[in-house]
């Protein structure tokens, strides 16, 4: 048990209840190790001040279209018993936008071949030499060709 003050830990429905999501919720995150509980004499979980400036940063992490194995490493930069500072926040938000400006880069790339083809190239009959004989595309690897392509041309390789 820590010896932070009582009045600065949290019961996990007020938690929960604060941050706008729901109990399971909170429970699921910390399995996640995204934030961190203690137990109390009667085995309650109680949570510092602190995790509701994590959970909103979890939130604000999914909104831009993170997933939570992406918001769990930038969350493991940062110490976990404490509230994260302005400037930890900058350093997040900043690697974050670049990884926002990579998807909205794909996905201006998706958008763009949507009315040639449908993406693996071998359903567009108007532009497929001869329906893409002998399979020739599955020397390319299987799945969509233009998503491989896509990460390709940003330097990621297929594997990111």
């Amino acid at each position: 048990m820590s010896t932070a003050k009582p009045k600065s830990m949290l019961p996990i429905g007020e938690v929960a209840s604060r941050a706008g999501v729901s109990v399971p919720t909170v429970r699921y995150y910390e399995s996640r190790n995204l934030i961190t509980s203690e137990r109390t004499a009667g085995n309650k979980r109680v949570f510092g001040r602190y995790t509701l400036r994590r959970l909103a940063i979890i939130a604000a992490g999914q909104r831009v279209g993170l997933t939570l194995a992406e918001i769990a490493e930038a969350l493991a930069e940062l110490p976990s018993d404490k509230a994260p500072t302005q400037d930890d926040w900058h350093q997040l938000s900043t690697h974050w936008a670049l990884l926002v400006a990579q998807r909205i880069r794909q996905l201006e790339k998706l958008q763009g071949s949507l009315d040639d083809c449908i993406g693996c190239g071998c359903l567009s009959l108007a532009k497929c030499h001869l329906f893409n004989p002998q399979d020739e595309a599955a020397s390319e690897g299987p799945g969509s060709r233009w998503v491989r392509r896509s990460v390709d041309d940003d330097g990621k390789g297929a594997n990111g």
